[in-house]
C-alpha cells in the first residue's frame, strides 16, 4: 500500500514557509492505518520492546496501538506543563521555535527497552530530545519509528546512532 497517498501536505501551516504533513486522511482510513501499524509491528516484533514512548500528540496515536500489538507498556512523552508530579524535562529546538518535553520521573525502570514513536521526523530535534529524556531516566533506546520523514530537513542525520524505521520518505 502506498501510504503517501493518505498524507496531505498543508502549505504555510503552522506558519509561512512550513509545509505541514497532515496524517488525518491516513487515520480515518482503517486499511491505511492498519497497514502502517502492521509494518511497524513487523520491524520490531523480535526486539523485546518493553515500552513504546509516544511523542505528544500525534505520536500517541501510533504508539498506543503499536504498544497493544507488541504487548508492552506505553509511555506518554508530553509537552511541558501537562503532567502532574515530579517530571524530567528536556528542551529542544524545532524548525520554527523552541519547546520542552517531559516524562514523569516514576515512568519506567532503569534499563527498560524503549521504542520511540512519532508521526513525522523533520529536523530531528524532537526525536533527540525524547531519546535524551528517556536515556536520562535510564532507558535503553531500541530505536525510532516514524510514519514519515522529511529528508530535506536532514533529521535522520541526528539519529545516525539509532535504528530508525520510516514508512514514507519525502525528498
Amino acid at each position: 500500500m502506498e501510504l503517501a497517498k493518505y498524507i496531505a501536505t498543508i502549505p504555510n501551516f503552522p506558519q509561512n514557509g512550513v509545509s505541514f504533513k497532515d496524517i488525518t486522511p491516513l487515520l480515518i482510513n482503517r486499511d491505511a492505518f492498519r497497514f502502517a501499524l502492521a509494518e511497524f509491528e513487523k520491524q520490531f516484533i523480535d526486539d523485546d520492546v518493553q515500552y513504546i514512548a509516544g511523542i505528544e500528540a500525534r505520536g500517541f496515536l501510533f504508539a498506543s496501538a503499536l504498544a497493544d500489538r507488541l504487548n508492552c507498556g506505553l509511555i506518554p512523552i508530553r509537552k511541558a506543563g501537562k503532567l502532574p508530579g515530579d517530571v524530567l524535562t528536556e528542551e529542544y529546538e524545532l524548525e520554527y521555535g523552541k519547546a520542552k518535553l517531559e516524562i514523569r520521573k516514576d515512568t519506567l525502570p532503569a534499563g527498560a527497552r524503549v521504542l520511540i514513536v512519532d508521526d513525522v521526523l523533520a529536523t530531528g530535534g524532537t526525536a533527540i530530545c525524547a531519546a535524551n529524556l528517556l536515556g536520562g531516566a535510564g532507558a535503553e533506546i531500541i530505536g525510532f519509528a516514524f510514519l514519515a520523514s522529511l529528508l530535506f530537513l536532514e533529521g535522520e542525520r541526528k539519529l545516525h546512532g539509532y535504528r530508525t524505521v520510516t514508512l514514507v520518505k519525502y525528498e
